[in-house]
């Protein structure tokens, strides 16, 4: 009798644990609207600079916002040269690569590599800009290459800077890309930095020639610092048919004319 009850009850309550209550109509016709507008709702647009940048393959190498300014900058500058696309990022370290060469054609990175900045824009970073002679810093923004020469530095390649008071002093300070001894993976190992120059964009013995000429004679070069006083100051920037996104952009020039670190100087 016993195990006839004890049987009975198990039944009882094995069919109150399987029951299944159906859903109430309110969920599932919520679940059903989530769903419906889940398969409408549209995915945002790629802008054509982030579908560039992805088809060159920089997701892992080339800071986006780097990557942006100068394409805000490629867009907008009438370079001889468009073939070519130069970025410096100096948000990087001297230790490690830094320097980007774009076939925008092809859509193909062509170097990548370390290169110096200015020895008083900083040690291992580069912090401080000026456009000022014998300032011996780095100068941000804009340039075009110009002509080739043989100078004290070798093979050398002169450098047109576009921004009036940020690098327009650029061809009268000789900044200029050319090779230097100072900078290679040596003088990392040795030091934990690489030398640095008088403010010109130094690069290692081996890839000064064929860098320089691949981008000589009018193709555009942008370094790149992440500077919001840079940014306040850049006409180029500001009046871009291709605006970069920036957020700390839109705010600037709202407040501009700004006493710019960059410059030392008001821009207008």
């Amino acid at each position: 009798m016993n195990k006839l009850l004890t049987v009975v009850l198990v039944a009882v309550l094995a069919g109150l644990g399987f029951h299944q209550y159906p859903a109430r109509p309110e969920v599932e016709n919520n679940i059903g609207k989530a769903e419906q507008l889940d398969s409408i709702r549209p995915q945002p647009e790629q802008s054509e600079t982030q579908k560039l940048y992805d088809s060159l393959q920089l997701q892992s190498v080339l800071n986006y916002e780097a990557f942006e300014q100068a394409m805000a900058g490629y867009t907008s500058i009438p370079a001889k040269n468009k073939d070519i696309l130069t970025v410096i990022d100096f948000t990087l370290p001297s230790t490690e690569k830094r320097m980007y060469v774009l076939d925008m054609k092809r859509k193909k990175l062509l170097f990548h590599t370390i290169v110096s900045h200015g020895r008083n824009s900083g040690e291992k970073y580069a912090t401080k800009f000026s456009n000022r002679h014998g300032s011996h810093q780095s100068s941000l923004g804009f340039y075009l290459t110009d002509a080739t020469y043989q100078g004290g530095n070798g093979y050398s390649l002169r450098l047109a800077g576009l921004e009036r008071g940020i690098n327009d002093q650029a061809m009268a300070r000789a900044v200029v890309i050319h090779g230097a001894d100072y900078c290679s993976e040596r003088v990392i190992r040795a030091t934990g930095r690489l030398g640095r120059s008088y403010g010109c964009p130094a690069l290692p013995r081996e890839l000064n020639k064929p860098i320089i000429n691949t981008i000589k004679n009018g193709s555009l070069l942008y370094i790149y610092a992440g500077s919001e006083e840079y940014m306040a100051s850049s006409n180029i920037l500001k009046n871009s048919a291709t605006k970069p996104t920036n957020t700390v952009l839109a705010h600037h020039e709202r407040t501009a004319p700004v006493r710019s670190q960059v410059s030392g100087q008001a821009v207008n």
